[in-house]
């Protein structure tokens, strides 16, 4: 039997008696660590949380399931599915084999298994599901129940996306060589600087139900994760970039720790100005930073400056000096910003 859903929180909620509508938007381990963060703050702020997903992974498991059976790539909607599961002991031991993947039979040549080996049980889960409903919203919210998940995961598009981008010094053979690396993988994990980003097909049909929960937003969150792969191509599907603009929430974008391959001489005031470039119509209402990752703080203040925003410096970081967000500090620093204007 499917555990019910845990109840909202009962802290403080906004003056009008509502719920805050919280969307978050991103990908893989970065969104992850949002909606984490964003799952502490439900007791004391009571928010409704939705989570709208990149569908341009064509890596590991996902890729292998897109290729051989199509459909949306299932690892970034499990990832955030189980990041928002519930702490009823039946919702985590589903989330623990939503997240088991399939190891190598033991004793088969190298190079072969069962097919099974590398897939993560709850990307099959999600494909099932598809396949059964028929909808992959519906799958979406079929799984929420079974993980008891406290808010909602949608994807930005109800069909797969490839991420196409132009890499100057893709090869360091060539360092002032552009050259058009494509799939998401490739372009997350080629070096270079990234000059130009694109989706295909370039106009994707936004998700319905994740531009509805745009407009009636409260506060829209971007980042941190892979940014040309996992943050900007929500920027980069017309009907959502639309909504984006129209809503009337407040906007918030958190800045990621350290660079990634993809980001490689990217600042972190360039992190921003990206924002400016893909979607020229956004402003946003607050930038919150690690103190500790922005060192100067002053061009970051500055490009915050560009967009409307206000910077915000907080101690995000885990504790051991990798660069990972630690979910718990990144929470508390949001309690204060998100509950400002109850």
């Amino acid at each position: 039997m499917t555990p019910p859903a845990e109840p909202p929180g009962g802290g403080g909620g906004r003056d009008d008696g509502r719920r805050t509508r919280v969307v978050a938007f991103g990908g893989g381990h970065g969104l992850s660590v949002s909606l984490r963060a964003l799952r502490r703050c439900v007791p004391e702020l009571d928010l409704d949380i939705t989570a709208v997903v990149t569908v341009g992974d064509d890596g590991g498991s996902s890729g292998r399931l897109r290729a051989r059976r199509g459909g949306l790539p299932p690892g970034d909607l499990r990832q955030a599915l189980v990041a928002l599961a519930g702490d009823h002991p039946a919702t985590r031991r589903t989330a623990g084999l939503f997240q088991h993947r399939f190891a190598d039979t033991p004793g088969d040549p190298v190079g072969t298994d069962d097919g099974l080996a590398g897939h993560a049980v709850g990307n099959l889960v999600l494909c099932g599901l598809i396949e059964l409903l028929g909808d992959p919203v519906a799958a979406l919210e079929h799984a929420g129940a079974m993980l008891g998940a406290v808010g909602r995961v949608l994807p930005m598009s109800r069909q797969p996306v490839g991420i196409e981008a132009r890499v100057r010094g893709a090869d360091p053979a060539y360092p002032d060589e552009v050259r058009t690396v494509r799939g998401q993988h490739q372009v997350a994990v080629t070096g270079g600087r990234v000059e130009s980003l694109r989706l295909t097909p370039t106009t994707p049909a936004a998700c319905a139900e994740a531009v509805a929960a745009t407009a009636e937003a409260d506060w829209l969150i971007f980042g941190p994760g892979s940014w040309y792969t996992s943050v900007l191509p929500h920027l980069l599907v017309p009907g959502l970039a639309a909504a984006i603009v129209a809503s009337p929430a407040r906007r918030l974008v958190t800045l990621n720790l350290a660079a990634e391959k993809e980001t490689l001489g990217l600042s972190l005031a360039d992190h921003l100005a990206t924002l400016r470039h893909y979607l020229p119509e956004l402003a946003v209402d607050l930038v919150l930073a690690d103190s500790k990752a922005v060192g100067d703080p002053a061009p970051v203040e500055r490009a915050a400056e560009s967009l409307g925003a206000r910077l915000v410096l907080a101690p995000v970081a885990v504790t051991d000096g990798e660069p990972r967000h630690d979910p718990a500090a990144l929470g508390a620093a949001l309690v204060p910003v998100l509950g400002a204007d109850r």
